[in-house]
């Protein structure tokens, strides 16, 4: 296979996987809470030797996952939260601690605070966040402070990943953060509030279009280089 050939696997590899990543943003762009991603391609070039010319090649393995604000839209339920600028909730999986941005919470059976999953929401100290039943009316301040009748109970803790470049995206709206996690201190909760999906709908139905186009045109050049090896083939059997 010639370096040609080499090159335009490795691109249209990459066009794939950046495919695969516009489709999943299109799908979840009404998910609560949900960071649309985008793919960085690199190039990757490799020495042949001192009489050849050098091969370069495409790499797509890189996910960066958009940080814009989403639309705050209302609800008005009592454990319904968004946060403004930065931060994320961290709730409790079987798994370990994971970041989030969707905040459609409930009390268990138990009176701990959960999200639709059922995993526990955290307060800033990592510990699962409580709320006691038939105390009266329920107020969530901006720095995630719970009061029952004006009596603080609880807070809700909001953290950033110390690494944001090695957040790693796991499961729809859920994110681990490997590097650890610090509090945030510039993002604001905002009760009876969720954040809707950041993706851009029409950008993303866009980028689908010039994506197929590019990988339609390098299935284009792959068809007519395997043409025209075979063509080569052909002649020199003769």
């Amino acid at each position: 296979m010639e370096n040609a050939t080499y090159a335009t696997l490795t691109r249209q590899s990459g066009l794939l996987h950046e495919m695969q990543t516009v489709a999943n943003n299109i799908a979840n762009a009404s998910t609560t809470g949900f960071r649309a991603e985008g793919v960085i391609f690199s190039e990757y070039v490799r020495a042949l030797g001192s009489d050849a010319p050098s091969l370069s090649m495409a790499t797509a393995a890189v996910r960066e996952t958009l940080q814009a604000q989403g639309a705050l839209d209302q609800t008005g339920g009592t454990f319904d939260l968004a946060v403004e600028g930065e931060g994320f909730f961290m709730v409790e999986t079987p798994q370990g601690e994971r970041l989030t941005r969707a905040g459609h919470f409930t009390p268990n059976a138990d009176g701990d605070l959960v999200n639709a999953d059922g995993y526990r929401v955290l307060d800033a100290g990592g510990a699962p966040v409580f709320v006691p039943q038939g105390v009266g009316q329920i107020g969530i301040a901006a720095d995630g402070t719970i009061s029952a009748d004006g009596t603080p109970v609880g807070q809700i803790g909001l953290f950033l990943p110390t690494d944001p470049i090695g957040m790693t995206r796991e499961g729809g709206v859920l994110f681990r953060a490997d590097a650890g996690v610090e509090p945030a201190l510039e993002g604001r909760m905002i009760q009876g509030f969720l954040e809707q999906s950041n993706v851009n709908p029409i950008a993303q139905i866009t980028r689908m279009i010039e994506v197929q186009r590019a990988y339609e045109l390098g299935q284009t050049f792959m068809d007519k280089e395997d043409e025209r090896i075979r063509s080569v083939i052909k002649a020199l059997g003769r």
